[in-house]
Formats: structure tokens, C-alpha cells, sequence
């Protein structure tokens, strides 16, 4: 497995800051640290380690280790984007009332009682506090030990504080929403020196009728506190609040059921209920449907689905009546399909046809997925894109299954056999200014080589990008 380096002195620019320039490949086989395994018999040597590893590597030195692959490349990252390792910085706070207005417009409020039982009390005894910030980063909710939140008072670790990856380095807030996967950053391996007394848990928690990010819930506390069981601790319960989610969806979903039955009996023809994201409650005079691509305006005209094509709307309170029709043929010509993966989450596919435009949010995995049909417009088997997605082309199964839920939305617009896009349409992809920036959660082989990463290597090498 080939390691990476920083050889040589960092540059800087007009600013005082660093350069990524001066990193690029070492041959030599060079291992990793088993942080946890390592702090958990004597952290205070640990943090001495990551300290050396850390100013080695930023120095242009020879690290005795190198940083872990989840680190390495979140300090990649940085160094692109233009973090000072050397300073915070502390964006604006949010203020209150701005604060309370996230508050009631997350979906993490729901699940605050399951994060808060499955936390806090051990928290606070380990000299912890529990955070809970949203999709971008701002922390509001931060909770436990009163000696623990002072310190965090100290750089600026309070509640409205931007703690984004792109702003304070990396971190157990801004580095799990990135990657979309738990981690824990552990003393120096924070990207900016002044956290490096610290130690961060953090797990991503996504909305499970979408796979959108919600936000991360992180322990943290000073680097002598860290236990080598806490990654998996705080990523079961933010699983907890996940499945606490799909819970209160399935009940909303019952509700909207109860008033849809009796509606459904007195329609003719091919009709459903959904809720306000699509998902179905009732059918009636059709196959049922998990869920309905919807557009991101729904009035009460005539728009065109791609699972149904031509349909009728009716608001239902906490959804909508659908009632497909027979009569007019689904759009085939003129159809353009605008894949936008140049943020770092939040990636959306848009179809535009005859008969309107509709916009659907994609999961991580579906993004990754319709990124590489986009590369390759004459198509690919099930075992051509296992390979692409895992390096494994015997996972068809896993593709297959993750293609019929695409289809599910996009279905009037991909072919299978082997999955493509349709012949008519004609499809644009939006990247990132940083190819660096494709995609960056995953760790599928082909999306890493579009970046220029080497499966293996925490180091990204600029790749050709996707044309539109």
C-alpha cells in the first residue's frame, strides 16, 4: 500500500498559510498508528506521538507514523481549502434567536431524549459533553460535565459556533458530516494546534426517508478522557436516533393512511397517497410503491412523474392525492438530466422535460452510483459498477438492489441491462472547483481515481474530471 508525505517545506502563500503543494507520494511502505488501541494503554504517550506525527508532517519532515487515512485526508482537505493549522478561527456565532429557529426546524429535536439517555449520564462521569449540531456544522444543543463546557468555552466550542471542517479543521463535528461515517479525532490529530488537548467522538445521523444529513452528535473531552470504546458507543446510539426516526415516520404515516382510505375508495383508476417526501401511504388500482419522486413545487395542476408520467395532485393535510392518467404518453424527447455533485453533501439529480422539472435530493450512495453512469454513458453490468463501488465485482447484489431503488425515481430515464442512461436524454454533471472535493464521504475505487486518490493512499491526486 503506497503511503503519502509531505517532503520538503510547506509553502505559503500570500497569506501566511499553507500550501498543499509540497505533499505528494513516498514509495516506501510507511504504517499507520492504531490511535485507540495505543491511547487506551497510555494516552499521554499517544498524544506525544500524534504531536510529533503532526508537526513532522505539516513541517515537511519525516513523521515516524503516518497520520490514519480518515486524518491524513481530512488534513489534505485543510491544506487545499486554506486552514490555518497554526490559528483558529472562529466564524460568527449564530445568535439566540437564530439559534432557536434551527432548533424547531431540525428533526433532531425529536430524537434529543434517545441522545440524551444514551449519552449524557455516562458522559458527564467521564468528564464529557455530548454536542449535537446540524448539517452544516453549527452546534445547537451542547450538554454535560460544567467543568468540561467551560473548557470548550475556551476556543470557542459553544453553542451557535460553526464547527464546520472547512472552518476549525478537522474535527469530530465537521469530519464525520464530510465523510458521512463515525470518526474520532484524538488529541493532534486535530488538524489546528490549539484543539489538540482534546479528543472528539463524533457519528453522522441522516434522515431515514432520504439519506439526508441531519446533522452529527459528538462526546468530547480532554485527550486524557479518551476510551477506545467511544466510536462505537456514540455511533450505536446515534443509530438509536436514526431508528427512533423511522418510527415516528411510520407512525405519520399510519395518520395519513387513516385519512387517505376513505378518499381512495371513491377514486377511479390508478391513484396514491404519499406524504410531503413522497412516501406512500395508500395505493389504489396499482402496484404499490415505496416512494414517488416528487418535485421540489407541487401546485394542484397536471405534472408529470417519472414512476406514473402524467398525474393530477390534490393536497392532503401532511400529504398529497396523486391519481395517475392513462392517456397521455410519457415525455421521450428533449429530456435533460442535470446531476449536481460539486457540494460536499447535499447532491440533487434534475429532470427536465416537456411537461415540467423536477429536482430529487440524492443519498450518498445513489449520488455515487448515478455519478458513474454520467461517466459512462454506454453503460455498465451490475458487476462493472460492484467493481467501480467496491472493488468487488461479485457484489451485484448489493448494486442491483441499490439500482431498483433508484429506478424507483428515475426509472422513465435509465435503462437497464446494463444500467444507462436513456439514448434521449441528455445528461450534464456540476463538479466541485477542487476535484479534490468529488464526492468526499466515499471510498468507492472508481469515484477515488476520478479525484486522483489511490485506494489505500490518504494523498489525492488531481484526476479528469466529468464533462458537462
Amino acid at each position: 500500500m503506497q503511503s503519502v508525505r509531505a517532503l520538503g517545506p510547506l509553502a505559503k502563500n500570500g497569506r501566511g498559510r499553507l500550501s498543499a503543494q509540497a505533499f505528494r507520494e513516498d514509495p516506501m511502505t510507511q504504517p499507520s498508528m492504531d490511535v485507540a488501541r495505543f491511547a487506551a494503554g497510555d494516552a499521554a504517550q499517544a498524544a506525544r506521538v500524534l504531536d510529533k506525527v503532526r508537526s513532522a508532517t505539516l513541517s515537511g519532515q519525516r513523521a515516524p507514523l503516518d497520520p490514519r487515512p480518515v486524518i491524513g485526508e481530512s488534513w489534505g482537505r485543510m491544506l487545499r481549502s486554506g486552514v490555518d493549522p497554526d490559528h483558529d478561527v472562529r466564524a460568527g456565532v449564530l445568535g439566540p434567536d437564530e439559534v432557536q429557529r434551527r432548533r424547531r426546524e431540525s428533526p433532531l429535536q425529536y430524537v434529543l431524549p434517545v441522545l440524551r439517555e444514551g449519552l449524557l449520564s455516562v458522559a458527564d462521569l467521564a468528564h464529557h459533553i455530548m454536542v449535537v449540531a446540524d448539517a452544516e456544522g453549527r452546534v445547537l444543543w451542547r450538554e454535560g460535565s460544567r467543568p468540561v463546557l467551560h473548557r470548550a468555552d475556551g476556543f470557542g466550542f459553544e453553542v451557535g459556533a460553526d464547527w464546520g471542517e472547512d472552518v476549525v479543521g478537522t474535527n469530530g463535528v465537521g469530519t464525520p458530516a464530510v465523510v458521512r461515517r463515525p470518526v474520532q479525532v484524538f488529541a493532534a490529530e486535530h488538524f489546528v494546534r490549539s484543539h489538540a488537548a482534546w479528543t472528539c467522538t463524533g457519528a453522522p445521523i441522516t434522515d431515514p426517508r432520504d439519506g439526508r444529513l441531519l446533522g452529527v452528535v459528538d462526546i468530547s473531552g480532554p485527550w486524557e478522557t479518551m476510551h477506545p470504546a467511544t466510536l462505537a458507543w456514540v455511533d450505536s446510539v446515534a443509530k438509536l436516533a436514526e431508528a427512533r426516526l423511522r418510527e415516528l415516520h411510520l407512525t405519520s404515516l399510519d395518520r395519513l393512511r387513516s385519512v387517505a382510505a376513505p378518499i381512495l375508495a371513491k377514486v377511479p383508476g390508478r391513484a396514491l397517497v404519499v406524504d410531503t417526501d413522497g412516501w406512500t401511504a395508500a395505493v389504489a388500482g396499482m402496484p404499490y410503491l415505496d416512494r414517488l419522486a416528487l418535485p421540489k413545487a407541487i401546485g394542484t395542476d397536471r405534472i408529470w412523474l417519472p414512476a406514473l408520467g402524467p398525474c393530477s395532485v390534490e393536497p392532503l393535510p401532511g400529504g398529497w392525492l396523486v391519481r395517475a392518467s392513462d392517456t397521455v404518453p410519457a415525455p421521450r424527447d428533449a429530456t435533460r438530466i442535470g446531476l449536481d455533485v460539486s457540494q460536499p453533501r447535499r447532491w440533487t439529480v434534475t429532470v427536465a422535460g416537456g411537461t415540467g422539472t423536477w429536482t430529487h435530493e440524492l443519498s450518498p450512495r445513489h449520488a455515487e452510483l448515478l455519478y458513474l453512469l454520467a461517466l459512462h454513458r454506454g453503460g455498465r453490468s451490475a458487476a462493472e459498477l460492484a467493481d467501480d463501488m467496491f472493488g468487488d465485482p461479485a457484489r451485484t447484489v448489493t448494486v442491483r438492489a441499490e439500482m431498483s431503488r433508484v429506478r424507483r425515481y428515475l426509472g422513465a430515464v435509465l435503462e437497464h441491462r446494463p444500467y444507462r442512461f436513456c439514448e434521449h436524454a441528455e445528461v450534464q454533471v456540476t463538479l466541485p472547483d477542487d476535484p479534490f472535493g468529488l464526492l468526499p464521504h466515499s471510498t468507492a475505487p472508481a469515484v477515488l481515481g476520478s479525484r486522483g486518490t489511490a485506494p489505500g493512499s490518504w494523498r489525492p491526486r488531481v484526476g479528469a474530471p466529468v464533462t458537462g
